[in-house]
C-alpha cells in the first residue's frame, strides 16, 4: 500500500445530530489516486460519493482531499467519536454550543400559498450575513452561521451594551456591518427560548428592543401578518430591489441547523445568487472560473466571473457570491454573473442542483 494514501472518519453531534463522514486518498495500479467519500448518521447506512470521477494525480488528488477534510472540521466534525461539535479540532475554542436555524429556498409558484397561509408571517430577507448576537456577562460576542464565536464591529457592541440587556441573552438576526436587524431571540436572561412559539419569541423580542432608540445599530425587522399586508409586501419589495422574503410559521420552535426540505423557515430571492467556489485567477484578466457541487460531491465548473476593479481578486479556492439571472442549459454555467464579495462565514459552495434553470432548461448537474 502507498505510503501516500490516507483516510479519516470524522463525527458530528449536536442536539439531534448524530453523525458521521469518511474520506478516503487512494492509489491505484497506474499511480494516479481517487478521493471518495461516505457519510450518513452514525450506525445507518452511509451514502457514498465521490470527488474525482476519474483518478487524477497524486498532488491535485491531495488538494481534494485536504479541502474536503478542512471543510467538514470547519463545520463542526471532530475525529473523536461522541465528542461535541468542534471538539478535538483548532477551532474547539471558538465553538458557541449554538447552531442557528438555516432557511430552505422556494420558489415563485410556492409564493401565493405562503402569501394566503395565515400561519407563515413575512419579513424582508436583509442582504448581510448570519449573526447571532450573545450578552455575556464580560460583554458581547457575535457567533457566525457556522456556530463559532466571532467579534463584532464596536458599533454593534456598543448598541447591545446601550440597551442593557441581561447577560445570557441571545439575539438571532441578519449583520449588515453598522446595522444589526434582529428577528428572533433564543435566551432571554439565561432562559431557553426555543420551545417557544416564534410568535412568543416575536413578542419577546419586542420588549427587549422596546427602549432602543431610532438611532440604534440594533433594530428590529418588521414583520407582516395578514395575506394583504404580505401580498404588498411582497410587491414593494420587488419593486426596491430588495434581495427578497422570508415567510416563518408563528407556531414553530427554534431548531438549530437546516431542515433537508422544507421547514418552518423560507425564503425567496428576487435575484439569483449563489456560494461558489473560486479558482486562481485567469492569465492576464481580472476574471476567476467559477465552481459550485455536483450530485457526487465533485465540483463543477461554471464559467468565469469577472472582479470589479474596485475588489481585490480573490485568493485561489476561497468561497464568494455572485448574483446572476440563470443556469444556461447549454454547458450549464451561469450568466452574467456579478461579484458580489467573499463568503468567510461558509464551508462549501452550493450544489448546481439548487441554482435557478433557465425556463425551459433541462440543465442537469453532472
Amino acid at each position: 500500500m502507498s505510503d501516500r494514501n490516507q483516510s479519516v472518519t470524522l463525527f458530528f453531534q449536536e442536539g439531534g445530530s448524530d453523525k458521521q463522514y469518511a474520506a478516503q486518498l487512494t492509489e491505484n495500479a497506474e499511480g494516479l489516486f481517487t478521493v471518495t467519500f461516505a457519510y450518513g448518521r452514525r450506525g445507518s447506512t452511509q451514502t457514498p460519493g465521490t470527488k474525482t470521477p476519474a483518478p487524477v494525480p497524486y498532488e491535485k488528488a491531495l488538494k481534494l482531499y485536504t479541502a474536503l477534510v478542512a471543510g467538514k472540521v470547519a463545520k463542526g466534525y471532530s475525529p473523536t467519536e461522541g465528542a461535541a461539535a468542534y471538539q478535538d479540532t483548532a477551532l474547539a475554542g471558538r465553538a458557541s454550543g449554538i447552531t442557528p436555524m438555516l432557511l430552505n429556498p422556494i420558489d415563485e409558484s410556492d409564493l401565493s400559498g405562503y402569501l394566503l397561509d395565515d400561519d407563515f408571517v413575512l419579513q424582508e430577507k436583509a442582504d448581510g450575513e448570519r449573526r447571532l448576537i450573545r450578552r455575556t456577562a464580560d460583554g458581547v460576542e457575535g457567533i457566525n452561521r457556522r456556530g463559532l464565536t466571532i467579534a463584532l464591529s464596536q458599533r454593534l457592541a456598543d448598541g447591545v451594551l446601550a440597551l442593557e440587556l441581561a447577560p445570557g441573552t441571545v439575539l438571532d438576526g441578519e449583520d449588515l456591518g453598522d446595522t444589526f436587524v434582529a428577528f428572533d431571540v433564543l435566551e432571554a436572561a439565561g432562559r431557553c427560548l426555543r420551545e417557544r412559539t416564534y410568535d412568543e419569541r416575536l413578542a419577546i423580542l419586542d420588549s427587549l428592543l422596546a427602549s432602543a432608540p431610532a438611532c440604534s445599530p440594533i433594530q428590529r425587522s418588521f414583520t407582516y401578518r395578514s395575506a394583504a399586508q404580505k401580498a404588498a409586501v411582497l410587491d414593494q419589495l420587488r419593486e426596491a430591489n430588495a434581495e427578497g422574503v422570508v415567510f416563518k410559521h408563528r407556531f414553530a420552535a427554534y431548531t438549530g441547523d437546516r431542515p433537508n426540505t422544507g421547514g418552518p423557515a423560507l425564503k425567496f430571492k428576487f435575484v439569483a445568487s449563489c456560494t461558489v467556489r473560486v479558482g486562481p485567477a485567469n492569465e492576464g484578466k481580472r476574471s476567476v472560473p467559477m465552481y459550485v457541487r455536483g450530485q457526487g460531491g465533485d465540483e463543477l465548473f461554471v464559467g468565469n466571473c469577472t472582479i470589479p476593479a474596485n475588489a481585490a481578486v480573490p485568493p485561489p479556492w476561497s468561497l464568494a457570491e455572485v448574483q446572476y439571472l440563470y443556469v444556461n442549459g447549454i454547458g450549464g454555467c451561469l450568466f452574467q454573473p456579478v461579484w458580489r464579495g467573499l463568503r468567510a462565514d461558509l464551508d462549501a459552495p452550493d450544489t448546481f442542483d439548487s441554482l435557478k434553470l433557465k425556463a425551459g432548461s433541462d440543465a442537469k448537474a453532472a
